[in-house]
């Protein structure tokens, strides 16, 4: 009997970005939503048709998603905000307008709080349930799309957000979490248990409910919810409709804490990520077993890295498993939304460095090698080419280890990775010096990326102009930015990074040990899409990589021009890392090449210096117990390393966004920055309490506007803003900013909100020093 293979999901923006080109199109009125839907049809029909293709048993369905599966699984419940739906737009535009806000004829509303999708890139919208709200099966788009496969012969797996996760990730209007009582849990089982009986009577065999909340440490009465959801729900899979298996898919983690719960529910398939929780849940598959009717998804197939599969370690896991129970199907970790779509299309690499990656089509392969492989006897394996060829990747022959950056990490000393003097008194040299005003204004970075600007960087790309036209183009744009700013009224200005392709492969390209793609693109949220350098050999700094341009700028006015760089952690959280060494020792490496970028800004004359740590949060462990000791612990003391030889004068500033800071706030502050940005506009400011309870030390400026969002916020909406903030904080520690750098939005809304978050501020400022 062969052995089945599973997809948890696919990658759905297309292997051209063609879901990104469209909606983007539809939104600037180039054609009708037809034209959207066209492309989307044609979108789900190829990728169902390649993991046809390639064998796959189980392939997914309504993995696909215009913005956000969280999204579309609150309209599929009903939990839409009357804000939305008093705007009477079609479906398609109701849902864009919560994901990305709505300003129009038709009202004027702020989009959806959006937040990192556990340790990835991926950004999902949080789901709004207030009072008023009752959970009810209200959208066909899963049975329709269940139906469109059908109809081209393939039997899908639909996927559904469970129920369980959609309920601890949604919120309240005010950003708290739900209260979860009698009659939201019976709404939303009914509604589940409704889609299974319908999924089973237009002939689903097995749907998949997606739990990965379940990887998280338990809170009280957490296991007594699950439980008292899928009481109600798993019955349902028989009724006169027909009869459908439920597959309960984990990713991102172990668990083993809920282990023994889930067997005795008696779910018809259990997905385990033997990746990232390989350890423990071989544990507890040991413990506790495997019911009889249960099949295992082992999830040994990475969905979050595009480094080839090791077949020996994925095969020792398979037999294990096979050991306990011989109902097993090879599965993906993960969705494969994480990865790049397939390696076939860089032929900008040396094959010799191709044939180490799989992107997602390739992964399909990998499913197909190792079910197979699994079956084999030792003789078998040991005469598989396939093993042969797999096992050839893995000699440690790949890269050798660069001695000098090896001796510059051993010679480190404590006291590198401590700043003097302490911040408060740094912090009252940096006033002296810097004569900003109460609420000083600034930007965390970056500007409009405009056509114009992509244009130049791809004609000096292709060689239609030379380096010195397209610096002297570059030049143009810092002057025009810069008076703008200027003129505004901004105090603390930057230069716009126009000459930068992405914060992240932008500083790989001046680094040593790192690779890059043409076309390697994966969604970050909505639309937007990123394309992360590959990190493949020891890294350290080829040559100053933003000194030139900061100074060019700050020598171009009399205020006060932040460098920009993004930091190490980021850097390496935003790239593909490697596999062979930790990521401790892959983060102090490039702290030590963003350290020497550092030191060269100040000694160029830059006195605020900014290191962004967008995706410091993100990378967190989802258990308490393994913050410190598995991230923590190197992640903050890496970013201490990187600014902790300037003199006290320089101001150090930091940026993290999208993600919940509150349980970090205090390690936050040890990284001993003298001012921090968050992101807090689309999060309800939640962030403040957390400054205030922690007695914060950092400067910060809680995000006052959305940048996200194509919307303008009024003068007084920002007033507001700060009003809450300064309700919250120390008038004299407070910074006021965007939540985020401006490079995807267009002028035609950046400058007018920006202009208004001056404003706004000037007048605040006013009214406090009366």
């Amino acid at each position: 009997m062969s052995v089945p293979t599973s997809v948890v999901g696919f990658p759905r923006i297309g292997s051209d970005r063609e879901l990104k080109k469209s909606i983007e199109g539809y939104w600037r009125g180039k054609h009708g939503i037809e034209d959207v839907q066209a492309t989307a049809k044609l979108l789900r029909e190829r990728h169902w048709k390649i993991q046809q293709q390639a064998g796959i048993s189980l392939i997914p369905s309504n993995d696909f998603s215009y913005y956000d599966q969280m999204l579309d699984t609150a309209i599929l419940l009903g939990v839409v905000p009357q804000r939305y739906k008093r705007l009477s737009l079609d479906a398609e535009d109701t849902l864009f307008a919560m994901g990305r806000g709505y300003q129009g004829d038709k009202g004027d509303v702020t989009a959806l709080p959006m937040k990192k999708w556990f340790t990835t890139n991926y950004h999902y919208l949080v789901p709004e349930i207030d009072d008023s709200v009752s959970i009810s099966l209200s959208s066909d788009k899963p049975f329709e799309e269940f139906t469109e496969a059908k109809a081209l012969g393939i039997t899908t797996k639909p996927v559904l957000i469970g129920p369980y996760t959609f309920l601890k990730l949604a919120r309240r209007p005010e950003g708290a979490p739900l209260t979860i009582d009698r009659g939201l849990i019976e709404q939303t089982a009914k509604a589940y248990a409704e889609a299974l009986e319908r999924f089973a009577g237009i002939g689903a065999d097995w749907v998949q409910f997606d739990e990965p909340y379940l990887v998280l440490d338990k809170e009280r009465g957490d296991l007594e919810l699950f439980k008292s959801l899928y009481t109600k729900i798993l019955p349902h899979r028989k009724s006169a409709n027909g009869t459908v298996r439920l597959l309960l898919q984990t990713y991102f983690g172990h668990v083993r804490d809920s282990y023994e719960t889930l067997g005795l529910l008696g779910f018809d398939g259990l997905g385990l990520d033997f990746v990232e929780g390989r350890d423990e849940n071989l544990a507890a598959l040991e413990e506790f077993g495997v019911s009889e009717n249960t099949t295992i998804f082992a999830g040994v197939v990475n969905g979050r890295n595009i480094w080839r599969n090791d077949y020996a370690v994925s095969l020792g896991v398979l037999d294990a498993v096979r050991k306990v129970t011989d109902r097993v199907a090879v599965s993906t970790a993960s969705s494969l939304l994480h990865v790049p779509f397939s390696v076939a299309r860089e032929d900008g690499l040396d094959a010799e460095v191709r044939r180490h990656f799989a992107f997602a089509v390739e992964k399909l392969d990998e499913l197909g090698e190792l079910a197979e492989l699994v079956q084999d006897n030792d003789e078998e394996r040991k005469s598989s080419k396939a093993l042969a060829d797999n096992q050839a990747l893995f000699d440690g022959h790949r890269v050798q280890a660069d001695a000098a950056v090896s001796k510059r990490i051993a010679g480190l000393s404590e006291d590198e990775f401590n700043r003097q003097p302490a911040r408060s008194e740094r912090q009252r040299l940096q006033r002296e010096e810097l004569h900003l005003p109460l609420l000083p204004t600034t930007t965390i970075g970056s500007f409009p990326q405009t056509k114009e600007v992509r244009a130049e960087r791809a004609r000096l790309r292709h060689g239609e102009i030379s380096q010195d036209d397209y610096d002297a183009f570059i030049r143009s744009q810092i002057d025009d930015v810069l008076a703008k700013q200027e003129a505004i009224g901004l105090d603390v200005l930057v230069h716009g990074e126009f000459e930068r392709n992405d914060m992240v492969e932008y500083f790989g390209q001046n680094l040593n040990g790192f690779l890059f793609t043409k076309n390697a693109w994966v969604q970050s949220y909505g639309t937007r899409c990123v394309k992360p350098p590959i990190v493949w050999s020891d890294v350290s700094r080829a040559q100053p990589i933003t000194v030139a341009w900061s100074a060019y700028a700050q020598s171009r006015t009399d205020r006060v021009v932040k460098g920009m760089l993004t930091g190490p952690v980021t850097i390496l959280n935003w790239s593909w890392p490697r596999e062979d060494v930790t990521h401790e020792q892959q983060t102090t490496q490039l702290a030590l090449a963003i350290r020497d970028e550092v030191l060269d800004l100040e000694a160029a004359g830059i006195k605020v210096i900014q290191i962004d740590e967008a995706a410091l949060r993100e990378k967190l462990p989802l258990r308490r117990s393994d913050w410190h000791k598995e991230y923590l612990d190197w992640a903050i003391p890496a970013f201490r390393l990187v600014h902790s030889g300037v003199k006290a004068g320089t101001q150090i500033h930091t940026h993290m966004c999208y993600s919940e800071f509150n349980d970090i706030i205090r390690d936050i502050d040890a990284m001993d920055a003298d001012v921090i940005s968050f992101e807090a506009s689309r999060s309800d400011l939640t962030v403040l309490d957390a400054i205030q309870e922690a007695h914060f030390e950092t400067e910060a400026g809680p995000g006052v506007y959305d940048i996200h969002s194509p919307r303008i916020p009024s003068q007084q909406e920002i007033e507001d803003r700060i009003g809450d903030i300064l309700a919250k904080m120390d008038k004299a520690s407070v910074w006021i900013n965007p939540d985020c750098g401006l490079k995807t939005r267009g002028n035609a809304e950046t400058w007018p909100s920006l202009e208004h978050m001056v404003a706004a501020a000037k007048a605040v400022r006013e009214r406090l020093e009366r």
